[in-house]
């Protein structure tokens, strides 16, 4: 199993820690009931709750594991430096304004793009959005550094740009409006699939 995409990716993390939370709920009611009994447990009893104890955390341990080797852009950003990307784009923020190269961005589908974003002023966070709010990627922007952010686009879609960070209240006009915010600030083409959702 390959995840294409973060909404696939967060579908299957919901099934999976869901079924993980109640498993470690029930570990807990079983310590919980046996600290009422009047009895004590015999030592033969303890055996079934430190074997579930190591279950749940070679379980825990696995599914990151698992999930390392199913999410293709983990692997690029761990390969990032010996990675060619097909564009790289470099921006600039400072004094809460965004310098793009230019609106919209485009990007190849299925080509690693390379994102070089750097603060003139404080710590910023770039983000890139779905046009229902949902987040595709992000970075944080730490002043003084070339921030890099490698991501392969699978799906065609136009994406919109802000902070992910929280950077004073000069971000926000007095009517609550996001200042840092781009729309359709990035678009996807040349993607064979129709639809979808990066």
């Amino acid at each position: 199993m390959t995840f294409q995409n973060s909404v696939e990716l967060l579908k299957f993390h919901n099934v999976a820690y869901t079924i993980y939370a109640f498993m470690i709920v029930s570990i807990i009611a079983w310590f919980g009931y046996n600290l009422t009994r009047k009895e004590k447990a015999k030592s033969i009893i303890r055996i079934p709750f430190y074997g579930y104890i190591a279950f749940l955390v070679v379980g825990g341990v696995g599914h990151h594991i698992f999930t390392y080797n199913t999410i293709p852009w983990v692997q690029e950003d761990m390969m990032k430096d010996e990675i060619t990307p097909d564009k790289v784009f470099h921006i600039t923020i400072a004094n809460h304004k965004w310098q793009l190269p230019k609106t919209p961005m485009v990007v190849n589908c299925k080509k690693p793009t390379e994102f070089i974003v750097e603060s003139g002023d404080l710590m910023y966070g770039f983000g890139l959005f779905r046009q229902n709010g949902t987040m595709v990627t992000q970075m944080q922007v730490d002043p003084g550094h070339k921030n890099k952010l490698m991501w392969t686009f699978n799906f065609p879609g136009t994406f919109n740009l802000t902070s992910t960070e929280y950077s004073g209240p000069a971000q926000y006009s007095e009517d609550g409006k996001d200042l840092l915010f781009v729309k359709n600030a990035v678009k996807v083409v040349g993607c064979d699939k129709k639809g979808g959702n990066e």
